[in-house]
């Protein structure tokens, strides 16, 4: 008989949650005060005019309208929310 202990369970058990990364609200869409857009880890998408970025770096929107993505200086990504009095 063997003396030692399996170590199959004792060396599982450090599988982590997913972090549900990505975009929220496509462009488009329409957004309230507060919504979350993008989460995402660093700026691959930027803020632009009525959207606040978290110190997790997540977008959201300051304002009631509509979701547009488009390329900014460099040819950055750039997440705008253009508000439903001009929508």
């Amino acid at each position: 008989m063997a003396h030692k202990k399996g170590v199959g369970s004792s060396k599982n058990g450090r599988e982590s949650a997913a972090q549900r990364l990505g975009v929220k609200i496509w462009g488009g869409q329409k957004v309230q005060a507060g919504n979350i857009i993008v989460r995402q880890r660093g700026t691959k998408h930027n803020p632009g005019n009525g959207v606040a970025i978290g110190k997790d770096d997540t977008l959201y929107a300051l304002i009631d309208g509509t979701v547009n993505f488009h390329k900014g200086k460099r040819d950055k990504s750039v997440v705008s929310v253009i508000p439903n009095a001009e929508a």
